[in-house]
């Protein structure tokens, strides 16, 4: 609720819609449709705007159902998903603030969808996972979007598992070790260390210093695969996790059964919105 409050706010910042004013308070019915093909992902957030904006109500068709797949059902035909009733003007100033988060969310969790079905068509035992790379003020749709498509959120915030890069261990002097032990002496037994390595070396130091989770980042899928073997090998308790520069159209290299985890920035920053409008009844 807080959240969307301060969207609403964004959107009306001098708390005065003159559209509203214009339309006036009479009671209207709104018709939610999907115009384009997609996961459906959003609905809490949808509801919650107009539940901030009062006197509204939502009635959802049947088939309005979070995390369908829309993709074969659409097929270029506007499918209605709900009917939101209320004084006029609390429906429009709503609608924008409702439609971006629904289909933003729906972009991420069709997007998420794809890989994970490619990942299942390739009898992948592993999970994939979006970053923390989210729209500032947005990572609760974002992250949210990645559950609804199947995927893995990885870390929430900076508060779940201790994730040590390239510049947590320069400004720890270089040393891996000495990061993961200061981290450790931190987090105690209740949270995982992540770090991430640029070569296996680094990951085997990492492992050896008590790392639950090691990132092999930049890798190339043949040295990925490659480096994954004889590490797990030697920590098969390990996570191994394979990130950077990797995308929908390239995840398939990098499957592997040494290989936990594939996390994709591009599931949060690169994805495409599902199209969706609300109009009234008339």
């Amino acid at each position: 609720n807080t959240i969307v409050t301060a969207w609403l706010q964004d959107d009306m910042p001098s708390h005065f819609d003159v559209g509203g004013y214009v339309v006036g308070s009479t009671i209207q019915k709104a018709e939610l449709w999907m115009k384009s093909s997609g996961v459906l992902a959003g609905i809490p957030f949808f509801e919650a705007v107009f539940n901030a904006c009062g006197e509204c109500s939502i009635e959802w068709e049947d088939d309005a159902i979070e995390g369908k797949n829309f993709l074969s059902d659409n097929k270029g035909n506007k499918i209605k998903l709900a009917t939101v009733t209320g004084p006029v003007s609390h429906l429009l100033r709503g609608e924008r603030t409702a439609l971006n988060s629904m289909s933003r969310c729906s972009g991420v969790a069709t997007l998420s969808n794809r890989c994970v079905q490619i990942a299942k068509e390739h009898d992948w035992h592993g999970e994939v996972a979006g970053t923390r790379k989210t729209t500032p003020g947005f990572r609760l749709v974002e992250k949210y979007g990645l559950l609804v498509g199947g995927a893995s959120t990885h870390r929430l915030d900076l508060s779940q598992m201790v994730m040590l890069k390239d510049n947590h261990v320069w400004a720890c002097g270089g040393s891996i070790e000495s990061a993961v032990k200061k981290a450790r002496g931190v987090s105690g037994f209740s949270q995982k260390i992540e770090v991430e390595c640029q070569s296996l070396d680094e990951a085997l130091i990492a492992a050896e210093a008590g790392a639950d989770v090691v990132m092999l980042d930049n890798f190339t899928p043949d040295k990925l695969k490659k480096d994954a073997k004889i590490f797990k090998e030697k920590y098969p308790h390990v996570t191994v996790e394979a990130s950077g520069g990797i995308t929908i159209e390239t995840m398939s290299g990098y499957f592997s059964e040494h290989v936990d985890v594939i996390s994709q920035g591009k599931l949060t920053q690169g994805y495409g919105c599902v199209d969706f409008s609300l109009k009234i009844v008339h």
